[in-house]
């Protein structure tokens, strides 16, 4: 019995050491970290999400969403306001409140991206 004592002080100075050298605690990204982007909630009302698209246009320049933009297809509110939300996000300075959009805005750490249509990243 005295020598499981002895024995578990080196694992759990072993264990402290690996818990300190990898980071330790997790941190809260809030959407300031690498690669955060601002997508529409696809749960959103259209009236909302027109009102995001005007809201953040109104900030943003918008020409991708527009006929003929990299983004303009497909053709839906979610994927324009999504668009125009992320531009503004982006704009704002990547912070959680700026992706609130009478919530319905949430920041996604995968690249929504897709065929031509390059989401910001500032």
């Amino acid at each position: 019995m005295g020598n499981s004592s002895a024995l578990s002080l080196p694992i759990l100075c072993f264990s402290l050491l690996l818990f300190l050298h990898s980071g330790g605690i997790l941190k809260l990204a809030y959407g300031q970290a690498e690669g955060a982007w601002c997508v529409a909630k696809p749960s959103s009302s259209n009236e909302v999400l027109q009102e995001n698209i005007n809201y953040a246009c109104g900030s943003v320049d918008c020409k991708t969403i527009v006929t003929g933009g990299s983004c303009f297809s497909p053709e839906t509110l979610v994927n324009h306001a999504s668009v125009a939300m992320n531009l503004y996000f982006q704009k704002e300075g990547r912070h959680f409140w700026n992706c609130n959009f009478k919530n319905s805005g949430v920041i996604t750490v995968t690249d929504p991206s897709y065929d031509d249509c390059n989401y910001a990243y500032a």
